[in-house]
């Protein structure tokens, strides 16, 4: 899709980030998300995109760190949760997959058996 990037501010690179996750070039988006979580480790927003395009790209273990600050820094995230579960679902580890996913069925008031 996208040829070069063009390096930039943080807000380009986010920029650019979106465009190759929307594409489904989650390393690529990943590789850039990473610079600007970097430059504004603050934002709950950058590190949520950066996890999701870590575990689109099976990047497991960098998915859990990342969803692990997410709620950290935000504990009312309950997307957070759901893919905090999900990744643990993914990397076989059910039984620790389940807390999360309760947690994130209580964040958004759905019963537990939904998820």
């Amino acid at each position: 899709m996208i040829d070069a990037y063009v390096a930039g501010d943080a807000a380009e690179q986010w920029r650019w980030a979106g465009l190759y996750f929307d594409a489904k070039d989650y390393a690529q988006a990943a590789r850039l998300l990473a610079e600007v979580v970097e430059h504004s480790p603050e934002q709950v927003g950058p590190r949520l995109l950066l996890a999701r395009a870590y575990y689109h790209s099976a990047q497991l273990t960098r998915a859990e760190e990342q969803l692990r600050e997410v709620i950290e820094r935000d504990p009312v995230e309950g997307y957070a949760y759901l893919m905090l579960g999900r990744t643990l679902q993914r990397q076989g580890r059910a039984a620790e997959a389940a807390r999360w996913l309760r947690l994130s069925a209580a964040l958004s008031g759905e019963p537990a058996a939904d998820r």
